[in-house]
């Protein structure tokens, strides 16, 4: 009997054996690096990088290739925080993939002149502890757990109703 064998393939040399996934770059990473001192922690959200402090979440950095004018900082806020905001971000703006005219969430654009000096200004006032950005995430709801049933039975209902409460032919007597 004839046995085939795999040809093995051949890596160039210096390659790893075992190369890893590429690490997703960070949109706006100079953002993270001017964090540093108040220990930022991130988590994916919407295909953009959300940014937490303490237990907020501040910013979210985003940079897309497709729908690119929501592109650069977007600022956890409230509408009760927005003009204030808007002195010293005069290019601030809702963002608009959301699709309302007014959000609390801002965005300090990417393609705005000031883009970089105005997200370092917002990371100073993060790490300083500005009450105007910062909102501590609501709470995710937690999955119904099911309802338990008796080992054999289909009918969790059925099992819900004692024996002496049901008809000859098995249905619950009103």
């Amino acid at each position: 009997m004839e046995k085939h064998l795999r040809k093995a393939a051949l890596l160039p040399p210096g390659e790893p054996v075992f190369a890893g996934t590429r690490r997703k770059i960070v949109p706006h990473e100079f953002v993270l690096e001017a964090l540093a001192s108040a220990a930022p922690w991130t988590r994916p959200m919407f295909g953009c990088l959300a940014v937490y402090v303490k237990d907020q979440i501040v910013l979210i950095l985003r940079d897309k290739r497709d729908g690119t004018q929501d592109n650069g900082v977007w600022l956890a806020t409230t509408t009760d925080h927005h003009e204030s905001l808007r002195r010293e971000f005069p290019n601030m703006r809702s963002i608009r993939v959301l699709g309302k005219k007014v959000t609390g969430w801002q965005v300090l654009p990417a393609d705005a002149p000031d883009f970089e000096e105005s997200a370092l200004r917002a990371c100073d006032l993060v790490v300083a502890g500005d009450p105007r950005i910062g909102k501590v995430p609501g709470s995710r709801r937690a999955a119904k757990p099911a309802k338990p049933t008796l080992p054999g039975r289909k009918d969790s209902k059925r099992n819900a109703m004692p024996e002496a409460k049901r008809t000859a032919k098995g249905r619950a007597r009103l």
